[in-house]
């Protein structure tokens, strides 16, 4: 299973870096130190399109995303959009509250609100309760297609650089079944067949943690829950 190599990384902080995947697409990776898997690297994407920057999920804490605003913001003059996070963890989320001090928009499923507020986390914003939810960027699309790594768990498609931001739904090749705290494992391999059936033209895929690849990641997460 032949990982998507990055190119040249487009910004290397301290705390994040940004690499470029497609023609717009960038995979932003930083850290979250765990009690359980130790210090995890820990994916998200950033979509540049223009002038406007969408971000799906924060780097893994508030310094590292405030290290990734500057370099949109402040160096890049980028406005940011939108900051959408897949779901309620905090390798998702950790972020949110600096990004709503910028005036940056936040869009999520609704199930993710419900469950950051049960958590007393920072709450997003703007909500979508449908399976699918299409942004103002043409070709940028959620789905939620059923629970799995977590209950709310969603993945993002961008159409023109054929490119699935899967998250902690989708899992890097050889990796093992991760923290299953709030996962549904009966339903995960169904929830990814439905990903895969709903995006049949992606041609690679990011995933919460570990290396980009192509669709045979989603083929991968499917046999590894398959015994449930």
């Amino acid at each position: 299973m032949a990982a998507v190599a990055p190119a040249q990384y487009a910004f290397k902080g301290e705390m994040v870096s940004l690499n470029q995947i497609g023609d717009n697409s960038y995979v932003h990776l930083s850290y979250l130190q765990t009690n359980d898997f130790g210090n995890v690297g820990c994916n998200g994407m950033v979509i540049i399109k223009g002038k406007k920057a969408y971000i799906f999920d924060t780097p893994a804490t508030k310094e590292a995303t405030g290290e990734l605003l500057k370099y949109l913001m402040d160096e890049k003059g980028l406005k940011v959009a939108a900051i959408i996070p897949t779901h309620f963890h905090a390798d998702c989320l950790a972020g949110l509250a600096l990004c709503h001090a910028k005036e940056i928009e936040s869009i999520a499923h609704e199930r993710t609100k419900k469950l950051a507020e049960k958590k007393q986390l920072e709450l997003p914003k703007n909500t979508f309760n449908r399976d699918i939810a299409k942004l103002k960027l043409k070709g940028l699309s959620l789905f939620y297609p059923g629970e799995g790594h977590t209950s709310d768990n969603i993945v993002a498609y961008y159409e023109p650089d054929m490119i699935l931001f899967g998250g902690c739904l989708i899992k890097s090749d050889g990796a093992g079944k991760g923290n299953l705290e709030d996962a549904n494992t009966s339903t995960w391999s169904s929830s990814v067949r439905k990903v895969k059936k709903h995006y049949p033209k992606m041609q690679k895929v990011i995933p919460g943690h570990g290396d980009s690849a192509g669709p045979e990641l989603l083929d991968y997460t499917i046999r590894l829950f398959a015994e449930y």
